[in-house]
């Protein structure tokens, strides 16, 4: 709640189990479905929020604040930054439809 007042609570979703997704697998130009349950994974998503932060410390301050989700009681959070256009590098060349929305 004090995230969504704040205005820094852009999302937050849960996501299915596994058993109802699929990974698709890359390897040059060749791309494979894989169908779950995915057993052997160790760590997986179990859900997202994306949030407005102005450092990694503030985004850590707020997670902090979060309250614990997990049924066990122990979990884990992990804080990664959305990439940004000026992140893929200077050879990177946006598709030029959405460069048009973007960046007129």
């Amino acid at each position: 709640e004090a995230a969504v007042k704040a205005g820094i609570l852009l999302a937050a979703e849960g996501l299915t189990p596994t058993s109802q997704g699929v990974r698709v697998k890359f390897n040059g130009d060749k791309r494979t479905v894989i169908d779950g349950p995915f057993a052997e994974t160790k760590e997986l998503v179990a859900g997202f929020m994306i949030i407005k932060a102005n450092s990694k410390e503030e985004a850590i301050e707020w997670v902090k604040r979060a309250p614990n989700a997990s049924a066990t009681g122990e979990g884990v959070v992990e804080i990664r930054k959305l990439m940004d256009i000026e992140d893929f590098g200077e050879d990177f060349t946006p598709n030029e439809e959405i460069a048009k929305v973007k960046y007129q």
